[in-house]
């Protein structure tokens, strides 16, 4: 009798059992979805943070050498000159003046000492160089972007006969203080400078950051824990990329200008900080693209996330050094 082999029959899938488990599959990349997204906006949060951190260490060590935080330049014609120091005759704003100061020497150093066309052609190269510390990771990449016009970028040092067709941004801004009491091209030539007359006045200046300041540590009277030194700016999330946003239209190496220094209102006209959103230009407020608030640094070097709903009155005073109010705590 020949010994007989048993089999044992296998069966597979169901059309209706795979199209269960690919369901489940769905059901479970849903719910994972929002916690995977949630953990890299906390890390890209975390960086923006970081970056804040390092921008306020590098203004307090450029406070050490100079005697003030870094001032804010002359106008949106000009950009930083490596062979005009860091006080108010340097036309460059406060980006450019802590280069040195957060690793970038090489970069502040282009063209210093050298003839005229040497010096445009390395100014040409500065300006179309980003730095990946001073673009928010939530908002845009570090790269450069489209200039639109010849005199966004290009500055009186260079002359407008040098065109870049791209251009570093940045997604920070100073503390210019209450109101923007004057902001403009700047003079004509370096000559002109001691006869310009749309320089900011010292007097009734509120900020830290604005036209040729040299704001030091006496001079914040409110304290350096209560007044805002840089913090994240407000930008119309369609023009990330564009340029065409009025306060992101210029390059980040220029002097004082809305691109790179921002206000906080005064009691007749408060400035509301707001999430970045399609569709308006705030180009004189503070803001942000995380969903939580903008990060400040602040004149001591701490980091803060400012809520979208802050007091009003508080943000106010934390954009002005002088005014002696009090700071309530709980509202930051």
């Amino acid at each position: 009798m020949t010994a007989g082999s048993s089999s044992s029959s296998r069966r597979g899938f169901t059309l209706v059992e795979l199209l269960v488990v690919i369901a489940i599959i769905g059901i479970l990349i849903a719910l994972l979805l929002p916690a995977v997204q949630a953990a890299r906006e906390a890390a890209r949060r975390a960086q923006c943070t970081n970056q804040l951190k390092q921008m306020g260490l590098g203004s307090l060590n450029h406070h050490d050498v100079h005697g003030h935080f870094p001032t804010g330049g002359w106008g949106y014609l000009w950009v930083g000159d490596p062979d005009r120091g860091f006080d108010l005759h340097q036309p460059g704003g406060w980006i450019y003046n802590i280069l040195p100061y957060v690793e970038q020497g090489t970069l502040h150093d282009l063209g210093k000492g050298q003839p005229a066309a040497a010096k445009a052609a390395a100014m040409s190269t500065r300006i179309a160089t980003p730095v990946p510390a001073f673009n928010c990771p939530t908002r845009r990449s570090a790269i450069v972007y489209p200039a639109l016009k010849k005199w966004n970028h290009s500055g009186m040092p260079i002359g407008t006969t040098t065109f870049t067709n791209n251009i570093a941004r940045a997604d920070y801004a100073g503390n210019g203080g209450e109101i923007p009491n004057i902001y403009a091209s700047g003079p004509s030539d370096y000559n002109g400078e001691s006869s310009y007359g749309s320089w900011p006045d010292e007097k009734t200046a509120s900020g830290v950051i604005y036209g040729r300041s040299e704001v030091g540590i006496r001079k914040i009277t409110d304290g350096t824990s209560n007044t805002y030194l840089i913090a994240e700016k407000y930008l119309n999330s369609d023009n990330y990329k564009s340029g065409e946003d009025s306060g992101d239209n210029e390059g980040m190496y220029m002097g004082f200008n809305e691109d790179i220094v921002r206000w906080t209102g005064n009691q007749q006209l408060l400035r509301v900080p707001l999430q970045d959103k399609p569709g308006y230009d705030g180009r004189e407020i503070f803001g942000g693209s995380h969903a939580a608030g903008f990060n400040a640094v602040f004149c001591d070097g701490s980091v803060h996330m400012i809520p979208y709903s802050v007091d009003l009155e508080t943000h106010r005073r934390l954009g002005n050094r002088k005014d002696g109010l009090p700071i309530d705590g709980d509202a930051i």
